[in-house]
């Protein structure tokens, strides 16, 4: 399919969003028009209803974190867009955007250096996927992803000084990262998220 075929306005929480979401409208066919955002989830939460407004005119979607938020997806969706427009997309990663990482076992394991058996067959039931992904980097076998993922004793940080940009590398590798359909069959919010594209990609 021609990526231009397709054009959609995007709307992030922050920049390892943002990748994942270059790499799914890819995937679909998809040209990003805008990708907006990037402050953070309370930023998103405050314009939500600005976006859901002009995807009356044109398609959007909206990419944000369950978190703990609330109890599930549909809650969560009706907590921020009780009446999302027509071309609202709001998809909502379960319970964070690095369960959708941790779907691809094979190639997650390969890149942060540990075994397969380490990566949970169903990241989505994980309480706290990031906090998963920062351990598992604690026990890698390359110095470098402990160095970059993990925070430093005594750094009071939550992630290591490139968390975020070893997690952009990931996602964006097209010769041994990641795998958008392979992660999408042990990740539903995923697989639900590359529906949602492809029938925006087919309409």
């Amino acid at each position: 399919m021609d990526s231009g075929s397709s054009a959609i306005s995007c709307a992030v929480e922050g920049p390892v969003d943002e990748a994942i979401l270059r790499v799914l409208l890819n995937y679909c066919g998809i040209r990003p028009a805008g990708i907006y955002g990037k402050r953070g989830k309370s930023f998103l939460r405050q314009k939500v209803h600005s976006y859901n407004q002009a995807a009356s005119y044109y398609p959007w979607i909206i990419l944000v974190d369950l978190n703990h938020e609330a109890e599930c997806a549909p809650a969560l969706r009706t907590l921020w867009l009780p009446n999302p427009t027509p071309g609202m997309f709001f998809r909502i990663a379960v319970r964070e955007v690095e369960a959708w990482l941790l779907g691809d076992q094979e190639r997650i394991s390969a890149f942060l250096g540990v075994t397969i058996s380490k990566i949970p067959q169903n990241p989505e039931m994980h309480d706290d996927p990031k906090h998963l992904m920062i351990e598992l980097a604690a026990n890698s076998r390359r110095r470098e992803i402990r160095e970059d993922m993990v925070p430093r004793p005594g750094s009071g940080r939550k992630i290591g000084p490139a968390y975020p940009s070893r997690l952009i590398e990931f996602a964006t590798n097209r010769r041994s990262g990641w795998r958008p359909e392979v992660a999408a069959r042990n990740s539903d919010s995923l697989n639900r998220c590359l529906r949602s594209l492809r029938s925006l990609s087919k309409g």
